[in-house]
């Protein structure tokens, strides 16, 4: 369902719909316009439209979306329609979080393995995971067929770890580290860097 004109704004939003839309359905909301969602999400509605219509065509003029019918075809196209295993190396404070996260995502991406260097965490159970040694990262990723790693290591050690995902087979990396990663074209890898959001964040302080 890709298209090479679809850019990576217009994918970053979808999760964001996707969420609200999760929100009407839990309250009873069976329709919704583009002005509602515009509204809810301090987005315009001409982009909601827009943004969906490179998919199909999903809403009715007059109507407005079918928020079941909008929530199937948004999971879809993010392929959360099927078991997406993440595997995660870092065991430290953030990875943590990460794990214990797990047990609220609704969606079929989940953390089926964490890794990490030290001997201390080796073994430590996080929300029934057990931390596993990176030893054993390359064989325990292709058991269980993972296709996402999470990065939460400090920042030298970040691209060994980034090389120890690629050389697994990993398609993407979600790298929490504060520092540029690099591997081959055919891995998609996003940056979550913290101090650049919040330094961004202080431009538009008075």
């Amino acid at each position: 369902m890709k298209s090479p004109k679809i850019s990576e704004a217009v994918v970053r939003r979808l999760p964001i719909y996707l969420r609200y839309l999760n929100e009407l359905e839990k309250n009873g909301v069976t329709t919704v316009s583009s002005q509602e969602l515009g509204q809810r999400l301090d987005l315009n509605p001409a982009q909601i439209r827009k943004d969906l219509a490179y998919f199909g065509e999903f809403g009715k003029k007059g109507i407005g979306y079918d928020v079941g019918y909008l929530i199937e075809k948004i999971r879809n196209i993010l392929k959360l329609n099927r078991i997406i295993p993440v595997a995660l190396v870092g065991a430290g404070n953030l990875g943590r979080a990460l794990c214990n996260y797990n047990a609220y995502l609704r969606d079929n991406m989940k953390i089926v393995a964490v890794f990490d260097a030290s001997p201390d965490k080796i073994g430590q159970q996080i929300n029934n995971l057990t931390v596993q040694p990176m030893e054993a990262l390359a064989a325990r990723m292709a058991e269980l067929k993972v296709r996402i790693g999470i990065i939460t290591v400090p920042a030298a050690e970040a691209q060994q770890v980034a090389n120890q995902f690629v050389e697994a087979g990993v398609e993407a990396i979600l790298n929490f580290a504060p520092v540029i990663i690099r591997v081959p074209a055919s891995v998609r890898v996003h940056h979550a860097d913290f101090t650049a959001d919040l330094q961004s964040l202080a431009y538009y302080l008075d």
